[in-house]
């Protein structure tokens, strides 16, 4: 089996590549073992039923899955068990599924624990005392210096099987970090970073000769009550890529409309990006109607869901992350419907507009102009390129949806362009097309305006020099 490339941060822009030098996005989302789309994978059960699964995701324009190396929501699917002893039919069973998502060009981001069921079964998790293992208390995740032991084993069990192959994009080394996993002290979160990330990158180039990309990922509202954890989330030197979770509440965990999560996403983007200073990529790995789903035990209808999920991809986007952003499913059953599967492949069909790998941008939601408050804005860009989405927010069906208004030129500025001619390329989010084509001139200000026939509900716009493309 031919082995993918391996990813990379692509140097100076803030942005993914693979190790032959193209650009890479991550578009996909949270999966698990034991959720209804792999659960085929377990003692081989419907091995052929996976891989046509995963055949549909890549042909929907799908690169990526977060995956936990252990979902701890029942007591089957522990890597270890005992601690220290790796579970035969779990270890099959990523044997299988690397092996199948290599053969379909798909990659994983991987984390070693599902911390949230980890936490909230504590009492039969193998890592407790109790049950033989290091930890004495859930409180003690990050600081007891056995468990780091244990953890660290973990990964070294995880490359040296799996880590010398492309399939690995990269490790989230601790999922949703939180001061509760360190006896309620933000402080813990470096101390751990400065452990495990350099012995994990130090094993890899032993290793492999090159060591996979590094993040650890955070509950976002946490960066709000524990405003200390910002550095080592988004600045830390250890780690390559920065990644938050979005679910901020009252818009995006229960959403009542469409356009209020997206304008979340794009607020919630830009003060990411504002907190790193070395261009590392940045993109949100878990987002979705968690209120909605988990706490009021309500499932988005879909039509609905479908719309909330393209807007949030798209805000993600054209904000300045990497990728659309990746969903929690958080609906029953727990996959993502066919609607979003196409609002995926859109995504990716627009990609290739942009030269992501000399794409310097910076956040310009609240630089662009845009004439009236008819249209929430989002856009990124440098001197010679610039992604703007556009979002209509006055026009609601009942349900919260937004419906198609009258047509209408809207007059749109986007600063920060070097004086010159651009091509701005229109794409339909919906239809994953091309809409239309222009040839426009930035002026010696540096703003490029341009008088747009826009009658949807929204539009997409790739600007980029005339010759590319």
């Amino acid at each position: 089996m031919p082995s993918l490339p391996w990813i990379e941060r692509t140097p100076g822009a803030p942005y993914f590549r693979t190790s032959e030098g193209e650009p890479w996005t991550p578009i996909g989302q949270n999966d698990a073992v034991s959720w209804p789309e792999l659960n085929g994978l377990f003692r081989r059960r419907d091995l052929t039923g996976v891989e046509q699964h995963l055949r549909y995701l890549r042909g929907h324009g799908v690169t990526c899955l977060r995956l936990m190396l252990e979902y701890a929501q029942g007591q089957h699917r522990y890597l270890e068990r005992p601690a220290g002893q790796f579970n035969p039919a779990m270890v099959r069973l990523w044997d299988d599924l690397l092996d199948l998502c290599e053969r379909n060009g798909l990659r994983v981001l991987l984390t070693p624990f599902d911390t949230f069921f980890t936490w909230i079964r504590w009492r039969h998790h193998p890592y407790n005392r109790r049950n033989g293992g290091p930890c004495a208390g859930r409180n003690q995740l990050l600081t007891c210096l056995a468990t780091r032991e244990a953890i660290k084993a973990r990964l070294d069990f995880a490359t040296r099987r799996w880590g010398s192959r492309g399939v690995i994009f990269g490790w989230d080394l601790w999922n949703e970090m939180h001061p509760a996993h360190g006896g309620n002290d933000p402080t813990t979160f470096g101390a751990f970073i400065d452990d495990v990330g350099p012995f994990l990158r130090a094993l890899e180039i032993e290793l492999h000769g090159r060591a996979h990309p590094q993040c650890v990922s955070v509950f976002g509202p946490e960066l709000l009550n524990h405003p200390q954890i910002v550095d080592p989330i988004f600045r830390h030197p250890h780690l390559d890529f920065a990644s938050s979770h979005f679910y901020e509440h009252g818009t995006i965990d229960d959403p009542r409309d469409t356009v209020a999560p997206a304008v979340s996403v794009g607020r919630l983007t830009r003060e990411a990006l504002r907190h790193i200073a070395d261009q590392r990529p940045f993109f949100d790995s878990e987002h979705g109607p968690i209120h909605r789903f988990k706490d009021r035990h309500h499932t988005l209808p879909e039509p609905f869901d479908d719309e909330y999920f393209r807007h949030i991809q798209w805000a993600h986007l054209a904000s300045g992350g990497a990728g659309g952003g990746m969903r929690w499913p958080n609906r029953s059953p727990h996959v993502l419907t066919a609607g979003m599967r196409r609002a995926q492949r859109a995504l990716a069909g627009f990609l290739p507009l942009i030269q992501w790998d000399r794409f310097h941008r910076r956040n310009l939601n609240e630089e662009v102009e845009v004439d009236g408050t008819t249209w929430a804005t989002f856009a990124c860009g440098d001197a010679e390129q610039a992604v703007v989405w556009l979002l209509r927010r006055t026009v609601r069906s009942a349900d919260g949806r937004v419906e198609e208004g009258p047509g209408a030129p809207l007059t749109l500025g986007v600063p920060g362009l070097a004086p010159g001619e651009r091509r701005v390329v229109l794409w339909n989010t919906r239809e994953g097309q091309v809409q239309g084509e222009l040839r426009a001139t930035v002026a010696p200000d540096g703003i490029l305006r341009l008088t747009l026939p826009v009658s949807g509900a929204d539009v997409a716009l790739a600007i980029g020099l005339p010759e590319h493309g």
